[in-house]
């Protein structure tokens, strides 16, 4: 490998992502369109070190502070190219292991006045953590102080910890079986036939997760429409939804149509799926996604936020068997997959999400036929977002009662989630998949509803 050319896109992206504040997934795709001359190899070991780096950012930021400051030296008083470099050589050794001789080896030759911060990075019981608790914890984890302290208090010090530890790893890579070509036992002998390592995962019927590193994308079961790249939380989601053949659903923030195809699959083409998004752009993405997949019972809407949505959805109003709103958040629980997140958010933009779930949570709910089933999901782990948004939710519409998480997925694998008697939360470290709230409600019946004479 040429480690010369490793380390030189990494630093590119890197500083895009962390001085111009660039999303980290634009930034490499950028970089690695205009680099053709790397090789595969190559490009992996960029991603996995500017991705790695990400999440480790805040403790490769406090290790390098301490260090300095052993001689009286910041962070701050250093060229900025050192810094990412030092950056770079420090999260060799604490995300991947490396001896701080190779570390700066690999970093290149500016770093070596600064082996000695290396060395010092590779003993970290050697320097002093921070004093304050939620900084200290903040320190060790690599999350931001506000981050730290909100998980604290609302999960505790040690669950934090077992949190932010999952969402330091590269997330596993999980696909959902197209039931409308196939099952998972016909998916995996296909994509075996490819000689792709895949395994069946515990908690959703139709996933498989890849064990080896593989481009999903060029296989001919993906071209063929086969799969969907899905995380396995989401596919319980969808799965929560109970859709069923003739029924009318309603997706209302569709996206890029990953659950809204997983609702078409399991309608298995009969009925009518609408699949709403704010953005009509998004729908343009999952029109593509749907011929692959074979999908053609679904029409696309774009509604927008608020008032001006109204009249795209009177003709749905009282109709629909099924809505589900995967509702906008903070997205706190896919960090893993998208580690420069923490560092671009904060407590105000994570506060500003309630207010329009709730509004949209108010908007489709009205589509819900007597007797259908209203799904509330988000990608968050965050009581303000989840438990709190649905409470409020059924303190003002009566009409509606919670359905436990027994009748939506199955008692036995309701109770192996540890799911509640109302709704759920999936973590990472506990589940292995993205940190997924659900919560399934349904509309009383007209006679459930009427008043006693």
């Amino acid at each position: 490998m040429r480690t010369q050319l490793v380390r030189t896109a990494v630093l590119e992206i890197y500083e895009q992502v962390r001085r111009e504040a660039a999303r980290a997934d634009q930034a490499m795709q950028r970089v690695l369109r205009r680099e053709k001359a790397l090789r595969s190899v190559e490009r992996r070991a960029v991603a996995d070190a500017v991705y790695g780096l990400l999440r480790l950012q805040g403790r490769v930021d406090h290790l390098l502070e301490r260090a300095l400051a052993t001689r009286k030296l910041r962070m701050s008083g250093l060229a900025t190219p050192t810094q990412h470099l030092l950056r770079y050589g420090a999260y060799l050794i604490a995300g991947e292991g490396q001896s701080a001789g190779s570390a700066a080896n690999l970093a290149g030759p500016e770093v070596a006045p600064y082996l000695w911060v290396l060395e010092l990075v590779a003993r970290p019981d050697e320097l002093a953590a921070p004093a304050d608790p939620t900084d200290a914890l903040a320190a060790e984890t690599s999350l931001p102080r506000w981050l730290a302290a909100l998980w604290t208090e609302q999960l505790g010090a040690g669950e934090t910890r077992s949190l932010a530890a999952a969402l330091n790893q590269r997330a596993p890579l999980t696909v959902r079986a197209n039931l409308l070509k196939g099952t998972r036992d016909e998916l995996r002998a296909a994509l075996e036939a490819e000689d792709a390592r895949v395994e069946p995962t515990r908690w959703s019927p139709h996933a498989l997760t890849f064990t080896g590193r593989t481009n999903v994308f060029a296989l001919d079961a993906f071209k063929a429409g086969l799969f969907e790249v899905q995380d396995e939380g989401s596919q319980l989601i969808a799965e929560a939804c109970g859709a069923r053949p003739g029924q009318l659903v309603v997706d209302a923030c569709a996206g890029a149509g990953g659950k809204a195809l997983a609702l078409a699959a399991e309608m298995r083409n009969r009925g009518k799926l609408v699949a709403c998004d704010r953005d009509g752009r998004r729908l343009d993405e999952m029109r593509q996604r749907a011929r692959r997949a074979g999908v053609h019972n679904w029409e696309a809407r774009a509604v927008p936020e608020g008032r001006a949505g109204e009249p795209r959805l009177a003709d749905l109003r009282g109709k629909a068997d099924v809505v589900l709103i995967d509702a906008p958040c903070s997205g706190l629980g896919a960090l893993r997959r998208n580690p420069d997140a923490r560092w671009r958010m904060d407590q105000a933009e994570v506060d500003s999400f309630p207010p329009r779930q709730r509004d949209i949570l108010r908007r489709y709910a009205a589509l819900v036929r007597p007797g259908g089933r209203l799904v509330y999901a988000t990608c968050s782990i965050n009581r303000g977002e989840n438990e709190d948004v649905r409470a409020w939710f059924l303190s003002e519409h009566p009409e509606f009662t919670p359905v436990p998480p027994s009748e939506l997925l199955g008692a036995e694998r309701a109770a192996a989630l540890g799911a509640g008697a109302e709704d759920m939360q999936l973590l990472p470290h506990r589940h292995g998949t993205d940190g997924f709230y659900i919560a399934g409600m349904q509309r009383r019946k007209m006679e459930e509803s009427a008043s006693p004479r």
